[in-house]
């Protein structure tokens, strides 16, 4: 097995991308594909120390455009850090989240100008997008109750107002259905053997013949 893939997975809290990420990055390693499995924001050291700023929650304001920034900033170290290295070795790159979430939850979310975010996507990473996107997609309800099942103290973005995640979930969908030749949206509603085949069946046309 052999060529570089990037695959994104995106989705509101709850989705499931971890697990998603997981089994796609056993199946190809089974078929002979080294995988780097990773994250956003984070990914390496540096950028995982902005993904604390990022989540917590401190007593100074974080405005939607410090946040937008931030949430660049990480992405520009883990591209030059860990994404583009992989890319060049002939890796798989899965990252759970890229920069379409920053559309959704900066964007359409916080209410940041897209024009700005498209003008730091363009210095941070310019036509290095996605080879394919898995939206796994479900109601916000069940998506925040998954969520709190998992338990533990709620970030800044887990504790916002079901509304918010609606704005993210529609962003999301328009987003997809503006670009069906990289997105594909999965019913993130189905069981985790039922999600898992349909992920792998949304990337089975790049897998080598």
């Amino acid at each position: 097995m052999s060529g570089s893939r990037f695959i994104t997975l995106e989705g509101i809290e709850g989705a499931g991308k971890s697990t998603v990420a997981r089994t796609l990055g056993d199946e190809l390693r089974r078929r002979g594909g080294e995988v780097l499995l990773t994250r956003e924001p984070g990914g390496t050291p540096l950028a995982e120390a902005i993904r604390g700023i990022l989540l917590r929650r401190g007593t100074e304001d974080l405005s939607a455009v410090a946040e937008t920034l931030l949430m660049f900033a990480a992405r520009a170290v883990h591209l030059d850090n860990a994404i583009r290295p992989a890319l060049a070795a002939g890796k798989w790159v899965i990252c759970d989240r890229y920069t379409d979430a920053s559309y959704a939850y900066q964007g359409a979310a916080r209410g940041v100008e897209p024009a700005l975010i498209d003008r730091l996507a363009a210095a941070v990473h310019a036509d290095l997008w996605p080879t394919r996107t898995l939206l796994l997609d479900l109601p916000v309800t069940e998506g925040l109750a998954r969520a709190r099942r998992r338990g533990g103290p709620a970030d800044r973005f887990e504790d916002e107002h079901q509304e918010f995640f609606e704005r993210v979930r529609e962003a999301y969908l328009a987003r997809a259905s503006a670009d069906p030749q990289r997105f594909r949206v999965l019913d993130a509603r189905a069981d985790e053997p039922g999600l898992a085949a349909a992920a792998l069946a949304a990337i089975a046309d790049l897998l080598p013949a």
